[in-house]
């Protein structure tokens, strides 16, 4: 299994009525050198500005984007390339990262290597404290890489976050 961590920036909520900016991914291992960014044309004719500016991008750059079936085939290939066994998605915010990169598989390539679950970081993180209310406290203390925006740095930090917690002695099996 390897645990790949993703991060997603869109231009609003929810997809199908906002798209995809750009992702980024990184397999988690100690030298955090495997990692694949993704930018995506948008799917849909609504956007939010502030959401977009999130990602440093206008709305020019966006629609310069590639065709997300092609970054789609491409992460899966690159996944296909960099894990052992059934790869394992892990973020600090499961509920809006799967639901992009999910929906852009099943909808551009009829399918989803993760398969149908994912992984949340603050929960591993509050189940290795004891204590519910200690999901966001990772955040401050276990990412070394700032958190930027740029789907990589953020995947990158993640990853960082989840070595840390396996050091603190988080039982997990890294390639």
């Amino acid at each position: 299994m390897s645990y790949i961590s993703v991060d997603v920036e869109s231009d609003g909520q929810i997809p199908y009525k906002y798209s995809m900016v750009c992702f980024g991914a990184v397999i988690v291992e100690p030298t955090l050198s495997k990692t694949f960014y993704g930018k995506t044309q948008p799917i849909s004719d609504i956007w939010e500005p502030e959401a977009l500016k999130v990602s440093g991008f206008t709305r020019e750059d966006h629609l310069k984007f590639e065709d997300p079936a092609k970054v789609m085939q491409e992460f899966l290939d690159w996944i296909l390339k960099n894990s052992i066994g059934k790869p394992i998605f892990i973020t600090d915010n499961l509920a809006f990262d799967w639901q992009w990169i999910n929906y852009y598989f099943h909808t551009y390539l009829g399918q989803n290597p993760f398969g149908w679950s994912g992984r949340r970081i603050g929960d591993l993180y509050s189940g290795m404290k004891k204590n519910s209310f200690a999901s966001s406290e990772w955040k401050k203390y276990l990412r070394k890489t700032p958190h930027t925006h740029n789907p990589v740095d953020d995947a990158k930090g993640n990853a960082e976050a989840i070595l840390a917690m396996r050091d603190m002695g988080l039982n997990i099996k890294l390639i």
